[in-house]
């Protein structure tokens, strides 16, 4: 099997190309940085930003069997105050590239079948009260996720497209996403036990895992110390 995972230098991206690469499987990495990949991946250099980046990095992959797209941000911008430059890359890392990506997937010679899984968050299904702009972009991978769903229902595809919705991770994206608030997120540490990006592989790992008939829409996960 061959697994193509964006986001795959740091957090969940990571820890999931580290369990798929022990069992052997052929993973492929998109990192601004390759260096940082895990030994084993094959790395694809490229900017999430860029609006052919999707187009450039399935240009350069073999066929693809999984894609995950791990890749994100998260600011604490608020609508009413946040700054619109973070909004802009939030939007087109966490939705526009991910979108752009299951296309590019889709659009891959010879598809017939395979599997898409877009990393999301509870962030999704409810606002928190300093969700800012960084909610919206995952109530949007939501509606991708359903929107591509149904489309590809439609067309009699088996392709297979679901989500995850992890509650709070102890991943890098944390110190951006409390930068300015450090000892906020100490606090959150010392008080629960937090996900780790190793619970949230081994859910998608489940997921790539069931059999092809069996479509998971959605996974809602978090540590049973979060309370909301």
């Amino acid at each position: 099997m061959t697994i193509l995972i964006t986001g795959a230098s740091s957090g969940i991206g990571r820890a999931l190309a580290l369990a798929l690469v022990d069992r052997g499987e052929t993973v492929l990495g998109v990192s601004r940085d390759t260096s940082r990949l895990p030994k084993g991946v094959t790395g694809i250099r490229a900017d999430l930003t860029r609006d052919n980046a999707a187009d450039k990095i399935f240009a350069k992959a073999p066929p693809i069997d999984v894609l995950v797209n791990c890749a994100g941000k998260a600011w604490l911008s608020p609508i009413s105050s946040g700054d619109p430059n973070q909004w802009d890359e939030m939007w087109k890392i966490n939705v526009r590239s991910l979108a752009t990506c299951c296309q590019a997937f889709l659009k891959q010679e010879g598809r017939a079948s395979g599997t898409i899984i877009n990393v999301s968050s509870m962030s999704g299904w409810r606002v928190p009260p300093s969700g800012g702009f960084y909610s919206p972009t995952k109530f949007a991978v939501r509606a991708i996720t359903e929107a591509l769903r149904g489309e590809l229902r439609a067309t009699g595809s088996p392709v297979r497209v679901g989500s995850i919705s992890p509650g709070f991770v102890d991943t890098p994206l944390l110190n951006d996403y409390f930068h300015g608030r450090e000892a906020q997120l100490a606090d959150q540490r010392a008080s629960i036990k937090m996900l780790s990006p190793e619970d949230v592989a081994h859910a998608i790992i489940q997921m790539i895992d069931a059999p092809a008939h069996v479509e998971i829409g959605d996974i809602q996960m978090r540590s049973i110390d979060q309370k909301a």
